[in-house]
């Protein structure tokens, strides 16, 4: 018996890990895209667009690092490497050279859908079987809803 109970725990770790290791992925890459969106903006909102993707690369690299971190917690490497983003990031990619402040707003206001949806479906899939996991994901929704709400903000 207790041993079927230490496979059940094994697995749901295993599908814990497997989740943020997929949020963790997009994260990365957010703030990737976003440093690359916050020197190649142009337009009547540089300024303030400039300065809204600094805070949210700041917050990317934050939620970064405590997903990294809850994988390592739960026994599993973290990966962040580059290859691993490029192939199985789900945010939609920013476009090379110059960007005009609307699209970038639009962009990341897509980018920050993706993220959200992704830690949605993470919590659904953990089904309540790790609730430490469940919040730090419920964090990351808060943080990036918030992003989202000043992006669209200032598109509107």
């Amino acid at each position: 018996m207790r041993h079927a109970a230490q496979v059940a725990t094994k697995d749901a770790t295993e599908k814990a890990a497997s989740e943020l290791q997929a949020v963790l992925v997009d994260l990365v890459d957010l703030g990737l895209q976003g440093k690359q969106a916050h020197w190649n903006v142009v337009g009547p909102l540089f300024r303030a667009v400039h300065l809204e993707l600094d805070e949210l690369v700041d917050d990317a690299h934050k939620w970064a690092d405590e997903v990294a971190e809850r994988i390592r917690a739960l026994g599993v490497a973290a990966d962040g490497r580059p290859g691993v983003i490029l192939r199985e990031s789900g945010i939609p990619s920013v476009p090379e050279g110059l960007i005009g402040d609307c699209d970038v707003l639009s962009r990341v206001g897509d980018e920050l859908t993706a993220v959200v949806a992704r830690c949605q479906a993470a919590i659904e899939h953990l089904d309540g079987r790790d609730k430490a996991s469940e919040d730090i994901l419920i964090g990351v929704i808060k943080g990036a809803e918030k992003h989202l709400w000043m992006f669209r903000s200032q598109h509107a």
